[in-house]
């Protein structure tokens, strides 16, 4: 049985466009706040959680939804096409309100972009769950995590894209000297590359047809299904079981990692006296070592197994937490090592990232994808909602050196959890797989 490459890339397209999206919403929605609106850092930190906040009950009720869609396009393909328009026509409203105030500043201008932009968080998070599940939706389980592999590598792809254009249209020698930046040429890209990516899926992948063929697929290797309980069945105990560790696991790899992600730039500035730009690059570093892992690390679980790769993942990414600690204790300045360091975790993030989602999928049937999908979100969402709060807290009242201690312990809890986690691991050897999920690379 092999992987369809080609579609799999042409089925991360929508993931592709919502991580583009994203990374805009992160670099530019703050400096709006701030600079145009002179919102301070509270309230507008207070906006920008509100994505996470919000995606605790948008995801898994969206996720929910779309199993039950019977549209002619299929279950996710509605969501994915009226989420996509209506998040694009309620993104280029925000550009026009952000160079409207600072021309003639109103309250109803401010009013109305916070509106508009609670709105918008809404609409993409009724079609992400969706989106994410579409993927396992039109792939044999078995193969769940080298597709998956490939749908985090397209993610990565739209963020980079994002970033070529934003060093090329924002760069220092084309904004120095301006009052204000209007970010409507941006936004209209992003909105440009989210329809592309929508016309593109819509018109390649014909969902209730591979969604059929799953079923065939479901059908001829009942072994792989343990229950449907979107009809009314109960997944066995120890199943449960293991689901519940599980989303545990997932939620304290998440408090560990987030937490650095989080507050790293500020932990490197104030111990090790770090500039913003050699800490930043740590972080990027982290970013590119988990991107070229995607791939190969896919097709390592493929053979040893998701658990194990995610334990290995889960280990090495405790011990180098552990190890930023233990520099910090004999050196208070930047030294090159740590970029080492951050390709591991770059590895070891991808270890888990790329296995996790479909262990918790493999504990489903085909109907249900979507709200297991929705479990898998909110229990990550969770974690990235509460780790920033839950770490400043302890490094304002034990100092800064706390942060790596308080996501290697999280990290390595994961890995106790782990052990009660007996389900959901690439256990199935289908030795004869639908001739339409067998294709050449």
């Amino acid at each position: 049985m092999k992987l369809d490459t080609k579609r799999t890339v042409l089925v991360g397209m929508a993931f592709l466009s919502i991580c583009a999206f994203w990374q805009m919403y992160d670099s530019v929605v703050p400096l709006i706040l701030t600079n145009t609106f002179h919102m301070d850092e509270v309230f507008s930190g207070a906006i920008m959680a509100a994505d996470n906040v919000l995606a605790l009950f948008l995801l898994p009720l969206f996720g929910g939804l779309s199993d039950k869609c019977t549209s002619k396009l299929g279950r996710r393909k509605p969501f994915i096409l009226r989420g996509t328009l209506v998040a694009v026509c309620l993104m280029m409203v925000l550009p026009l309100l952000d160079n409207s105030y600072f021309a003639a500043p109103a309250g109803w201008k401010l009013a109305g972009f916070v509106v508009v932009l609670g709105l918008l968080l809404v609409t993409m998070g009724t079609y992400r769950s969706p989106a994410v599940a579409l993927m396992p939706d039109v792939t044999p389980k078995p193969l769940r995590s080298k597709a998956n592999a490939i749908i985090n590598l397209m993610g990565a792809v739209g963020g980079i894209i994002y970033l070529i254009i934003t060093s090329v249209l924002y760069s220092a020698g084309r904004t120095a000297g301006m009052a204000h930046v209007s970010y409507t040429l941006l936004f209209a890209i992003v909105a440009g590359i989210m329809l592309l990516a929508l016309v593109v899926l819509m018109t390649t992948i014909d969902e209730p047809a591979l969604a059929a063929k799953q079923a065939e697929y479901e059908a001829a290797h009942p072994e792989d299904v343990v229950a449907d309980t979107s009809a009314g069945g109960e997944l066995p105990a120890e199943v449960k079981r293991s689901l519940g560790f599980l989303l545990v696991s997932i939620s304290l790899w998440f408090f560990g990692y987030n937490a650095i992600s989080t507050w790293f730039t500020t932990y490197a500035s104030n111990v090790w006296n770090m500039p913003l730009g050699s800490a930043t690059m740590c972080l990027t570093i982290a970013t590119a070592g988990a991107i070229v892992s995607y791939i190969p690390v896919g097709n390592i679980a493929s053979k040893v197994g998701r658990r194990k790769t995610i334990l290995f993942g889960v280990c090495l990414l405790s011990l180098s937490f552990f190890m930023g600690f233990v520099y910090t204790c004999f050196s208070s300045q930047f030294s090159p090592i740590l970029y080492i360091l951050f390709i591991c975790v770059g590895i070891a993030w991808a270890s888990i990232n790329v296995n996790s989602l479909p262990m918790v999928v493999e504990m489903c049937k085909g109907g249900e994808v979507g709200k297991f999908t929705g479990y898998y979100y909110t229990f990550s969402m969770a974690a990235q909602t509460l780790t920033p709060v839950v770490s400043g807290w302890l490094m304002q009242t034990f100092g800064y050196k706390v942060l790596f201690p308080y996501s290697a312990v999280a990290v390595a809890l994961a890995f106790v959890t782990m052990q009660f986690v007996k389900h959901g691991d690439t256990t199935c050897k289908v030795k004869k797989g639908l001739e339409a999920f067998d294709v050449d690379d």
